[in-house]
């Protein structure tokens, strides 16, 4: 199975950027749907984005379209989250998450995730 590790969280400004990497041992992400999702204090675990096998098709939850991009580079096994115009709501814990079968859109039934990183945003 495939171990996920997450980096690249911090504290930034709101209006900052910040990208988010989730680099893969033990197998090759090369076979495997991968996303990210976040979850906030007290609140349950959320879609953010996903990318297909060979990076061709994304999707991205709508509270965050047109400021996050997904994106995968297969031959480093690393997924990446690049986060622009943060706003202070978008902080979370963020997880990377794959799947060898389906695109990850929901977070009970992912079979793979990282340990996550804590994004904080301030206004």
């Amino acid at each position: 199975q495939v171990q996920l590790v997450e980096s690249g969280g911090g504290l930034v400004q709101a209006g900052g950027s910040l990208r988010l990497s989730c680099a893969g041992s033990g197998r090759t992400i090369r076979n495997y749907y991968m996303g990210w999702f976040r979850q906030a204090p007290g609140k349950e675990r959320e879609f953010v984005a996903a990318i297909s096998w060979s990076g061709v098709s994304t999707f991205t939850a709508d509270s965050v379209k047109g400021r996050f991009t997904i994106s995968r580079d297969n031959a480093k096994n690393t997924v990446y989250l690049q986060m622009n115009s943060l706003k202070p709501e978008d902080t979370a814990v963020y997880y990377c998450a794959a799947d060898g079968t389906n695109i990850p859109r929901t977070a009970v039934a992912v079979p793979y995730w990282g340990q996550g990183t804590q994004v904080t945003v301030s206004s």
